[in-house]
């Protein structure tokens, strides 16, 4: 396991400070290589926020902390473990959209010359891989890069479209002034709201 990092989606932090979680992999790095990587992976700051900064002693599975800080220290770890082999289970799925871009190009910087499985459902992350492989009910049925699958008709670009033509949708919300559903006046539009 020394040769091999691991960022999942579900992350489990231990019962300890924020600096130990961190320096996991590598427990006698010194707390300079600690905040390196916090920086890097975009969680120097709200961790310099906490009233214990590093110090701060995290619940059992990181339960004091939100799921997208968790995912960040994650990261943290395996920056600062530096091992040869990366496995990445929707390793920015609970990231902000704020901190993603910047955390994005950390991660390449952390997974250049090594080897990496990702599992990833978002194209932005696998866009830029060396090979991308389909797998469909435990068989793989495609395989190639991002603009060799994109041309061919199968799952990856159907995903792809379905995706890009999701994003594309807007959710608007007409509601009349006073709340009342204009069919069936005398019922609220609202649940647990009552109208006089």
């Amino acid at each position: 396991m020394e040769n091999h990092s691991f960022v999942f989606q579900s992350v489990y932090l231990f019962h300890d400070t924020i600096a130990n979680n961190i320096r996991f992999g590598q427990p006698e790095a010194p707390m300079e290589g600690v905040i390196e990587a916090a920086k890097k992976a975009c969680c120097h700051d709200f961790i310099t926020a906490l009233p214990e900064g590093y110090d701060t002693v995290i619940g059992e599975g990181g339960a004091s902390i939100s799921g997208g800080e968790k995912q960040r220290i994650s990261i943290a770890r395996a920056m600062m473990k530096d091992a040869p082999v990366i496995f990445l289970d929707e390793a920015t799925a609970n990231v902000d959209p704020e901190n993603e871009n910047e955390l994005m190009q950390d991660i390449q910087a952390l997974t250049a010359e090594k080897t990496v499985i990702m599992i990833a459902h978002r194209l932005k992350t696998v866009e830029h891989a060396d090979q991308i492989i389909v797998v469909d009910h435990g068989k793989i049925v495609q395989q190639g890069t991002h603009a060799e699958l994109i041309e061919q008709d199968g799952i990856y670009r159907s995903f792809i479209s379905e995706r890009r033509e999701a994003a594309s949708w807007k959710v608007t919300v007409s509601v009349p002034q006073n709340g009342r559903d204009a069919k069936n006046p005398g019922n609220s539009l609202f649940p647990g709201f009552f109208y006089a």
